[in-house]
């Protein structure tokens, strides 16, 4: 059996302003297929395409978790040369900082809806 990953949805309460950062900070084309699905992809068919639903009762995401809250449901993780960077990029673009971070050479961020991603660097410092 050969099963592909045909892409990642995401729901949120903005999806058109949710697919706007993301095609903003990966560089891909945006694509409205519907009123309620929009598609975001690179331009070469690289990588998983993203895929953002409208979602009517849309929860936001709280990161780190905490009781009787909405549980992130996935993240996002993205590799970088450089991670500062990559991160004012992020910033620039809407995203925020999680007040947590788990370590000291990746960052965590939280996306316009709040769903949770990490800027990572391609190679990790020695000893990690």
């Amino acid at each position: 059996m050969d099963i592909k990953m045909g892409a990642i949805v995401l729901d949120s309460d903005n999806s058109e302003a949710l697919s706007d950062f993301y095609s903003s900070l990966l560089g891909w084309e945006k694509i409205r297929y519907d009123e309620e699905w929009i598609i975001v992809k690179s331009e070469k068919d690289e990588g998983t395409p993203l895929v953002f639903q409208q979602a009517e009762h849309y929860l936001r995401p709280v990161w780190p978790a905490e009781k009787d809250s909405q549980q992130q449901m996935l993240h996002l993780d993205f590799y970088v040369d450089e991670v500062a960077p990559a991160v004012e990029y992020a910033l620039s673009l809407g995203a925020a900082l999680s007040p947590v971070q788990l370590v000291d050479y990746w960052r965590v961020l939280l996306d316009p809806a709040g769903h949770p991603f990490c800027i990572l660097p391609n190679k990790p410092p020695d000893g990690n």
